[in-house]
């Protein structure tokens, strides 16, 4: 008869990094894109095409899952759904999410490119990182063909990463960590915990968290704030706080390690959380 194997065998845990090895970013919203507008209007056009009225908050509420995922997630909110059965008098199939998608991907590819400015400071940061010898990653609820659109225009602006790992290229994708993992593979990364993943999203953060990653939620710049660079240079500082305040809400529910305004913040959270990781620390 096989002995059961001893109950501490198997209890020893990895070693800590010591460092901090590599940055995992999202794309819209976080480098480029201020206030993440290009997936939501135009989900909001490919809705119209189909007779449904979709509000940009009620497209922001999925964002930063895989663009299949977020409009089944946009289908089944109870004002869509009523719409769509008054319209066909029957439930939501897959075919459906199939048909909207079909829509919505040649109208995102025709236009990211017109949301492709680089947030202020990223590509500060970028190259602050680089100095700091730090691998440089990413992934994205968008497709590959909508990343190929995007991509010669941030590296036109000095937004240039070692990887790109899309939403289609991953069984599952956010809130899963499929994503945030093969980056962790193809840039030869010696630990999950000596990485810090950014993100404008929940769904993001989640996966950071899920792939046993630092996480750092972008406050301003993103999805969760939702405004133009342009608005937010026009409030005053207590509609400021205000906005800010609201955004941090929307993102302390996925709990990240920290909160910044933006990618330009992050420097400050980094050597952070290299002290951290010195002192034995894990997210």
């Amino acid at each position: 008869m096989p002995r059961s194997p001893s109950p501490h065998r198997y209890t020893k845990k990895a070693p800590t990094p010591a460092v901090v090895e590599a940055l995992i970013f999202d794309w819209a919203g976080t480098l480029v894109d201020y206030g993440s507008f290009a997936p939501t209007q135009i989900l909001v056009e490919a809705f119209a095409h189909f007779g449904l009225e979709l509000n940009l908050k009620q497209a922001r509420s999925a964002m930063g899952k895989g663009k299949w995922d977020h409009i089944q997630h946009l289908l089944h909110l109870p004002p869509i759904q009523e719409q769509f059965y008054q319209q066909h008098q029957r439930s939501i199939l897959l075919k459906d999410i199939d048909s909207i998608y079909a829509a919505f991907l040649p109208l995102q590819i025709a236009r990211v490119a017109h949301h492709s400015q680089a947030i202020a400071g990223a590509r500060t940061s970028l190259l602050w990182a680089r100095s700091q010898g730090l691998k440089l990653g990413s992934c994205t609820g968008y497709p590959r063909s909508v990343m190929n659109e995007l991509l010669p225009h941030a590296e036109a602006q000095g937004l240039e990463l070692d990887l790109v790992v899309c939403s289609d290229e991953v069984s599952r994708a956010r809130p899963w960590p499929a994503m945030a993992l093969e980056n962790v593979s193809q840039l030869s990364i010696s630990h999950v915990a000596a990485c810090v993943k950014i993100d404008d999203t929940v769904p993001g953060i989640q996966e950071g968290h899920a792939a046993g990653m630092w996480t750092v939620g972008l406050v301003l710049s993103g999805n969760a704030c939702g405004l133009s660079w342009d608005a937010i240079q026009d409030l005053h500082e207590n509609e400021l706080a205000q906005v800010r305040a609201q955004a941090s809400q929307v993102l302390e529910v996925a709990r990240p390690h920290y909160l910044i305004d933006s990618v330009a913040d992050l420097p400050p959270v980094i050597r952070d959380i290299q002290t951290r990781l010195e002192q034995g620390e894990r997210p």
